[in-house]
């Protein structure tokens, strides 16, 4: 069984980032919320409490009964885990003066096996309401900062933890240092949670849960859906039969493109051209939310006809992701508000498959790690994520066959532009957005009066947070001068250069 880490959380919008910091450490980590956690069996070695937006003095206040576990497994509590310890273990957490949010240093006292190896004014990132003011009996108080007593405390001989601060977070100087010293140190992890380990357990696990039946499998040219193929490719070869679906929404010639690599990747692949159907179905349709309902609905609707081709298949592969699946569930119970384009481990009633999911526990870039292990082609390793609906959401309002053939140019010259330059390995998600209004320009010596491109290009880690890419003048220019000569239609081209938060990374 592999050690696991289980993180329980409050609704913290760090909660994530706990995680991703514990899987750089070889160590398998798993969410789940506060409210509807399993019950830790052996190859659990440690519970981590999440922080949360809400407050302990809250009368309907998170709650968890940590006794059963208190004693047996380390546990550390981060921000409100830590509150919540104080509080209900006979501490004292009262509501600051001033709200306690941004940088701090950290001033450590005596020896601590959690704080082991941190400098003393360790520079740690703040972000709270409630304060705790004293710490149960026989804990110690390991650490404070100039504005705040308890910034770290602890009872070692029960390896109950909690800290103030956020170590998971890039502003902490040596917080993953803490982590590890948790997770390694006190915990006992062994740091052997690698690609080659998941790809190997995985396989194992795909050809116990599948056997001799069949899997069909819809694939998009990403990177989520190719290494999910490439797995179960791996797993039970010619068992698996995939199909690619052309909606009339995707990148300039990205359809054979996406249809000559994998075959060449050995998979069997079935290319269906329903191009005309979507955008059909799509005619009149303005809302962002109604577009993604629409195309899914209709995705649905072509692959099953696909797929009721093929004999005897019972499987259902999905290249679903670990935030797929955490984002399907609130820390309140099953959220109301799931992506529509996202297929959580759900299928219409018509479609009697059963689900596997080889992805279903890994980040982003743990996919691209994993990929890179298969030896996935660099152009699809390396692809920027693509939305689920395609060009749907980056053409705003109604969709037509000339928009959509608009933007297949204009964003065909962005991403060159990008690709030639060097500038595409440096950019996280890049696209070009087709603008509902029209702008006065000159061509030679006529008045023009046509559409206008956005250009959209971020940086980010994981897609969680983005800042715009500060992509060279002389570069975006170039791009510019040329959609503007090539493109007819487009007498005007904007780059977008807001970050997210607040912006989202796509328009719709």
């Amino acid at each position: 069984m592999q050690e696991t880490i289980l993180i329980l959380d409050f609704g913290s919008q760090y909660t994530q980032l706990i995680a991703r910091r514990i899987r750089e450490l070889n160590v398998y980590c798993e969410i789940h919320p506060y409210n509807n956690f399993p019950i830790p069996g052996s190859s659990v070695k440690g519970i981590i409490l999440s922080g949360s937006p809400h407050s302990v003095k809250e009368s309907d206040a998170p709650e968890i009964d940590l006794k059963p576990y208190w004693g047996k497994l380390p546990i550390l509590g981060v921000c409100y885990g830590a509150q919540y310890i104080a509080d209900r273990f006979g501490g004292e957490v009262l509501r600051s003066q001033i709200r306690e949010y941004g940088r701090s240093f950290l001033q450590v006292k005596g020896t601590s096996r959690l704080l082991n190896g941190i400098p003393e004014n360790s520079q740690i990132w703040m972000s709270h309401g409630d304060s705790i003011q004293s710490v149960p009996s026989d804990f110690q108080i390991s650490a404070s900062t100039d504005d705040i007593p308890v910034a770290a405390f602890e009872r070692e001989s029960d390896r109950v933890y909690g800290i103030q601060f956020h170590p998971e977070v890039t502003h902490s100087a040596d917080g993953k240092m803490l982590l590890q010293n948790f997770v390694c140190t006190i915990c006992g992890c062994v740091q052997d949670w690698t690609p080659d380990s998941f790809i190997s357990s995985t396989i194992e696990e795909l050809r116990n849960t599948i056997g001799h039946e069949r899997v069909v499998l819809g694939l998009s040219g990403g990177v989520d859906s190719s290494v999910a193929a490439l797995l179960l490719h791996e797993a039970i070869g010619n068992q698996l039969f995939c199909i690619f679906v052309d909606n009339g929404l995707l990148r300039k010639n990205e359809y054979e493109q996406v249809l000559h690599g994998y075959t060449e990747m050995g998979l069997q692949i079935h290319g269906v051209s329903a191009g005309d159907r979507f955008i059909d179905a799509l005619k009149g349709i303005e809302d962002p939310e109604q577009k993604r309902k629409t195309i899914g609905r209709l995705f649905i609707e072509v692959f099953d006809e696909e797929a009721n081709k093929i004999d005897g298949v019972t499987f259902l592969g999905q290249g679903t992701i670990y935030p797929d699946v955490i984002e399907s569930v609130s820390v309140k119970g099953p959220s109301a508000t799931i992506k529509s384009h996202h297929n959580v481990g759900g299928l219409p009633d018509f479609m009697k498959l059963k689900i596997v999911e080889p992805l279903r526990s890994l980040f982003k870039d743990e996919v691209r790690k994993v990929g890179l292990a298969l030896g996935l082609k660099p152009e699809i390793l390396n692809r920027h994520p693509f939305p689920g609906p395609g060009l749907a959401i980056r053409i705003l309002g109604d969709i037509t066959h000339e928009k959509v053939q608009i933007l297949q140019e204009a964003d065909a010259i962005f991403i060159d532009n990008l690709k030639q330059s060097g500038e595409y390995k440096n950019v996280w998600q890049a696209g070009a957005i087709f603008l509902p209004v029209k702008s006065v320009g000159v061509m030679g010596d006529e008045r023009t009066y046509e559409h206008v491109i956005c250009l959209r290009a971020v940086t980010s880690h994981d897609g969680m947070t983005a800042d715009f890419s500060h992509l060279p003048h002389a570069l975006l220019g170039k791009i510019s001068n040329e959609i503007i000569n090539r493109v007819k239609g487009i007498n005007r081209v904007v780059f977008d250069i807001s970050s997210k938060p607040p912006a989202t990374i796509e328009w719709e």
